[in-house]
């Protein structure tokens, strides 16, 4: 595989790899949890809210991408579900922080992100058939 292939190949990873956080936070944008208290401790036996995930990118030497997955330090915000088994004397549960217009403007940008770098596979794909039918 040459360097470009390999390239771009990391670079539709990190597409995938983005497109599959974005649709774990917003499946479970409203997985409530127990609000947590100050200490931030959880009550014994109580859910968790789910935790949003972010993907960091970074270079690698050589060239392409390599991506690792985080939780964000958004957290959970406190919501009202009085009817939520969790909830507090005030009626208040934890709900994550998911913003779902930037959860869709990231899978539009790991669409395009994925499509460029499959551009740039068949062109070198094409560049090497090229090269080859050259110098048969």
């Amino acid at each position: 595989m040459t360097s470009i292939a390999s390239i771009a190949v990391s670079g539709m990873n990190a597409a995938t790899r983005r497109l599959e956080v974005s649709a774990s936070n917003v499946a479970n944008q409203q997985s409530t949890g127990a609000l947590p208290a100050a200490n931030g401790a959880v009550p014994a036996g109580a859910p968790q809210a789910y935790r949003p995930l972010q993907v960091n990118q970074t270079a690698v030497a050589g060239g392409g991408t390599q991506t690792t997955v985080s939780a964000t330090s958004q957290g959970a915000v406190a919501i009202s579900d009085p009817q939520a088994p969790f909830a507090n004397q005030d009626g208040q549960v934890a709900a994550p922080n998911v913003d779902l217009a930037q959860e869709f403007i990231g899978q539009l940008v790991a669409r395009y992100s994925y499509t460029a770098n499959l551009a740039s596979l068949k062109a070198d794909r094409d560049m090497s058939k090229a090269l080859l039918d050259a110098t048969a």
